[in-house]
């Protein structure tokens, strides 16, 4: 029987603006929206702040609402978990370059440090396509802050 971590996403806006963001020594990674395990005992909101902050360094996010939730089966990543995904809203009114990169200092999978470039991108037709379902919630994004489909 797979295992079931928690996990939040965050799809953190600035204006009409969504960040995402690419690992730049592993492009099979794709492109990703910050996320994280939800450690134990942690509140959902709590750990979704604390995992926006460790991978991007954005330290004055405001959290604006859950969006949703999906579990995923992960066997086609040759993982054998089930995520149980909890996706918010998260809103930048910093002031932020248009790309930069951040290292993670203490991923939750013990692989070591990960660099991550991040980058803006437009809502709703400039996000590019996001890997593993990363993208699940974001109609539901689009619909809460107003934008066409």
């Amino acid at each position: 029987m797979p295992m079931t971590k928690h996990k939040v996403f965050a799809y953190i806006t600035r204006g009409e603006q969504l960040l995402v963001f690419r690992h730049p020594y592993a492009p099979e990674a794709g492109i990703q929206v910050p996320a994280g395990t939800v450690e134990p005992d942690e509140a959902l909101d709590v750990a979704v702040l604390r995992e926006a902050f460790e991978e991007t360094g954005l330290a004055n996010l405001q959290l604006m609402g859950l969006l949703g939730e999906q579990v995923r089966v992960m066997a086609d990543f040759g993982r054998d978990e089930i995520h149980h995904r909890h996706f918010y809203h998260l809103f930048c009114a910093d002031e932020t370059p248009i790309t930069w990169r951040h290292v993670e200092t203490n991923p939750s999978d013990g692989s070591g440090e990960h660099v991550f470039e991040f980058f803006w991108v437009s809502l709703p037709d400039g996000v590019p396509a996001l890997i593993a379902d990363h993208g699940k919630l974001l109609p539901v994004l689009r619909t809460r802050m107003g934008l066409a489909q």
